[in-house]
């Protein structure tokens, strides 16, 4: 009875490793490709956001003891892009103002935001733009995007310091180009008519004016194009 247990033990971990190989393996040839591959090899062309590896992260100060945060959970971006030429790459993204998403908010505060003159005014001004200018390069992989924030229908320049994270053509597992950046940017609400609740000068206690933004975006592009095994 005990020899019989331990071959089942035997037989199980015997199993276990020969299917833990074979995953490894699988997952290191299909990485491989990936890694082997430069910005350069990536197609030109308009890229989409991929909304479901996205994220659009906003930071205020209150009353100086903390940076309230907030997201917006409905956005889009369009990036016409050679990768080969970044700073001749070009940008524009929209925002549904009503898709803010806040943390815990008391009972009716969303709305006040959302919908108050003071605030977002979302029913009078359903959507928030921005649209590139520039693309500054600051190094390698690195860029000031100048552009146009539109914002409760007051259109002001705003400079997104973003970073060019990589990307690959495509693969098996993900048959089209994908590439990915990192983004922070700055702008003072007042400058867009949004002054409700500001502090008085000197002091912290109040909405801070400065926003801060922090985006995540993955973009898809061309799909990849299968080798001319005629030549």
């Amino acid at each position: 009875m005990k020899k019989l247990d331990i071959e089942k033990i035997k037989n199980a971990w015997g199993h276990s490793m020969r299917t833990y190989c074979l995953i490894a393996v699988t997952m290191l040839c299909i990485t491989l490709p990936v890694q082997a591959q430069g910005e350069t090899d990536l197609p030109p062309g308009t890229y989409t956001l991929d909304k479901s590896h996205a994220s659009l992260v906003f930071h205020v100060s209150h009353l100086g003891f903390t940076n309230y945060t907030m997201t917006f959970d409905s956005f889009d971006a369009t990036l016409a892009l050679d990768p080969a030429q970044l700073e001749k790459a070009s940008l524009r993204a929209t925002i549904n103002p009503a898709s803010l998403d806040l943390p815990s908010p008391p009972e009716g505060f969303t709305d006040t935001i959302l919908n108050d003159e003071n605030w977002l005014n979302a029913k009078v001004f359903p959507e928030i733009i921005f649209i590139s200018r520039q693309v500054e390069m600051t190094g390698e992989k690195t860029a000031n995007v100048h552009g146009d924030l539109e914002l409760l229908g007051v259109r002001k320049p705003v400079i997104l310091e973003t970073v060019f994270n990589g990307g690959y053509k495509g693969h098996p597992m993900d048959p089209n180009a994908r590439i990915g950046f990192s983004a922070t940017g700055t702008f003072k609400r007042s400058d867009f008519g949004m002054a409700y609740g500001l502090p008085e000068p000197g002091t912290t206690m109040g909405v801070g004016d400065e926003i801060h933004v922090v985006i995540e975006a993955e973009f898809t592009g061309p799909p990849l194009q299968e080798p001319d095994l005629s030549r």
